[in-house]
């Protein structure tokens, strides 16, 4: 399996071109820019790419959508239905203004690119449609191996997204970075609930081995996170939850865990006086208040 990505010198998201070897059909996942030198890679290696599959709705996340368009038209993009809808009330989306554009992919189907296998997962809290894409090399049927194409759930495993192949990499969008987590106040989020779960259980389902590719900074592992990250310290009961008194956006709260973020700040898992959790920004809690 091929990966390469480009990292947008401001956001910090990423973009992948993904394929099954030199020459052979590939795709992308997200478009946030800066595209050119995935473009360049495309081309020295010789990949002709079909697809962009964009895990949510963010600006930062699809902002050079047109600019891929550009060099191969017929990219057909596919975003979650749900996301999609919110990314049709957006201005300056990178899509040409045109949500019509569109298609639209869900989790239980199956994407095809040659001998990769593409299993889309819900991944919710961060937005309502998150999607995280399971990529690995497909085993069995002849069709499981034919270049490109499109088909139903399939053969089913106990793995999340039924994934029956080898060896897998899983693109998690703002659901889960390297030491961090997604936060669930950003436009188009749900709960700390859906979160945690689409974390612990679906992503820290995966094989240990798996490598997390994310929506921002570096990339990681299921075994990784599973013994580092802090959150999911916490979630796992080796690490004690905190109860010290704290102001988040401008509430009063309790700051259950201060961890690290992908941009070198902080992000605060925090609890509101009627017992809710979220996960914010750690700049916009004030410890102590």
């Amino acid at each position: 399996m091929i990966v390469e990505h480009s990292t947008h010198p401001k956001f910090l998201s990423n973009t992948y071109l993904v394929a099954d070897g030199q020459g052979g059909p590939a795709f992308f996942v997200d478009a946030g820019g800066p595209v050119e030198p995935l473009i360049e890679a495309g081309e020295r290696i010789g990949l002709t790419p079909t697809h962009v599959l964009l895990t949510h709705h963010h600006f930062d996340h699809v902002s050079e959508v047109g600019a891929l368009r550009e060099r191969w038209p017929k990219l057909e993009v596919l975003i979650s239905p749900i996301e999609r809808d919110l990314l049709g009330g957006l201005t300056g989306a990178g899509t040409d203004g045109a949500a019509a554009d569109l298609g639209t992919v869900e989790a239980g189907e199956t994407l095809r690119f040659g001998a990769l296998e593409v299993r889309p997962l819900h991944t919710p809290g961060h937005t309502a449609g998150m999607l995280s894409f399971l990529v690995g090399e497909a085993h069995g049927s002849a069709e499981a191996q034919a270049a490109g194409g499109r088909s139903g759930a399939g053969s089913r495993s106990s793995a999340p997204g039924g994934f029956t192949g080898g060896e897998a990499v899983v693109f998690t969008g703002d659901t889960l970075f390297r030491n961090s987590v997604g936060g669930v106040k950003a436009p188009g989020h749900t709960t700390y609930t859906d979160l945690r779960d689409s974390i612990m259980g679906t992503l820290m389902e995966l094989p240990p081995e798996t490598i997390i590719y994310p929506g921002h900074a570096d990339a990681t592992s299921v075994e990784r996170e599973w013994e580092s990250n802090g959150f999911i310290r916490v979630w796992r009961g080796l690490d004690p939850q905190g109860s010290e008194p704290c102001t988040a956006l401008g509430q009063p709260a309790r700051l259950v865990f201060l961890g690290e973020d992908y941009d070198g700040g902080t992000k605060a898992w925090v609890r509101w006086e009627d017992g809710s959790d979220d996960i914010v920004p750690g700049s916009r809690v004030e410890r102590g208040a």
